[in-house]
């Protein structure tokens, strides 16, 4: 049996009481707290499951409404648009731009920023402040899950962020195992037409194309969103063009590739389009955007 269990509390001087207190409440305090480490490898710790959440990314505001917990945010940022329900909640700016003030009036318990989307001077500053960051970063279909857990994790809807996460990964491993094996073709995947911008290696939209059998002609580049030639397409000789634009509708602009009937996708008919939220957004419906593309990649073997 321990000292004091042998002479009871009641014995123990005031001092020596009031330390092992301390010790207790402490170590209880610190059992209650909720740790979890973000995507720049940091610690980032709440003492309650936050409930006062300021979003600085629509894709992160996507993702907490899909474990249920999008009741907890109090702010976000410009073209947070999905679901609908988001479209309620007060914007406080841009993502590349944000209101200081508005967000100081919120008080929020958390904030999740964007690593290479949100000014990384605002950020510091808010961190600086004392308010607790979340840096989110996702490269990849399989980086969603984790991101996913970690959320539920800070507002404790672990279950259902658990069963998200897993369900998420089950609908990756098949579609992994349907094109995993298929012959690769030469993609190119096109943002905007004038500026001419496209998608790097370093980037969620060419895990994609790769997931699909597809292979990204400017992979080379570790910009996420380059801006590149029309002759280095017309060199680089894609079999697919894949176009995404600024809505859910087909861009009109693909069509002008139509002109150039040497190139091989214009000849094989391979010019295809895929809505920008479905494979732009690090979110569960990145699946339906890889599942479409897949599809349309498929048909032009």
């Amino acid at each position: 049996m321990s000292t004091i269990g042998t002479i009871g509390l009641h014995k123990l001087s005031p001092r020596l009481l009031f330390v092992f207190m301390f010790f207790l409440v402490s170590v209880h305090a610190s059992a209650q707290n909720i740790s979890v480490v973000d995507d720049e490898d940091t610690v980032v710790t709440l003492s309650e499951p936050a409930t006062r959440i300021i979003s600085l990314a629509p894709a992160l505001t996507e993702l907490l409404f899909s474990i249920d917990a999008g009741n907890r945010i109090e702010g976000v940022v410009e073209f947070s648009d999905f679901p609908p329900a988001a479209l309620t909640i007060p914007i406080i700016g841009r993502h590349d731009r944000l209101d200081m003030e508005r967000i100081i009036e919120i008080d929020p318990d958390l904030i999740l920023a964007w690593v290479t989307g949100n000014p990384r001077g605002s950020v510091a500053r808010l961190k600086e402040m004392g308010y607790t960051v979340f840096m989110a970063e996702t490269q990849a279909l399989e980086d969603i899950p984790s991101l996913i857990e970690k959320l539920g994790r800070l507002t404790a809807e672990d279950n259902k962020a658990q069963d998200v996460a897993n369900d998420f990964r089950n609908q990756y491993q098949s579609l992994q195992s349907v094109y995993g094996s298929r012959p690769i073709l030469s993609t190119f995947y096109q943002i905007w037409n004038a500026p001419l911008i496209s998608v790097g290696g370093d980037e969620l939209i060419n895990d994609i194309i790769e997931l699909c059998g597809g292979r990204n002609i400017f992979a080379d580049i570790q910009q996420k969103a380059p801006k590149v030639s029309e002759e280095a397409v017309l060199n680089r000789n894609p079999e697919i063009i894949v176009a995404s634009g600024a809505d859910d509708q087909r861009p009109a602009w693909l069509d002008d590739w139509k002109e150039w009937n040497g190139l091989t996708a214009v000849a094989q008919e391979s010019l295809f389009f895929v809505p920008p939220d479905l494979v732009m957004r690090p979110t569960l419906r990145a699946l339906q955007g890889a599942e479409m593309l897949c599809e349309q990649i498929d048909s032009a073997r």
